[in-house]
């Protein structure tokens, strides 16, 4: 499982690093994936799209851009998870040490 999830946001990282590159940081900059190639199938596309970190604009029109903030407030987010799960196992830990 932790192989699979490594994958899936190592897949995130680059879909939003193509768009960096290709300026598509902004509504006025939004661009076609393909042109970026950018595939728009798979899990990493539509996770960055259920959280609003790769957005179209105008709707329905085939032009996408990432919105950085929303990426950086997702990646500050995963961060402070990580750290939570890590002190609970650390705690736990201590715990059965002590016992």
């Amino acid at each position: 499982m932790g192989a699979a999830a490594a994958a899936i946001l190592i897949k995130e990282r680059h879909i939003v690093e193509a768009f960096e590159r290709a300026g598509a940081t902004s509504p006025e900059r939004a661009r076609i994936p393909e042109e970026i190639t950018v595939g728009q199938h798979g899990v990493g596309w539509r996770r960055l799209r259920s959280r609003a970190v790769v957005r179209e604009s105008p709707a329905d029109s085939g032009l996408f851009y990432v919105d950085l903030e929303v990426w950086r407030a997702l990646r500050r987010l995963r961060r402070r998870l990580i750290l939570a799960v890590l002190l609970i196992a650390i705690a736990l830990a201590v715990l059965m040490a002590l016992r």
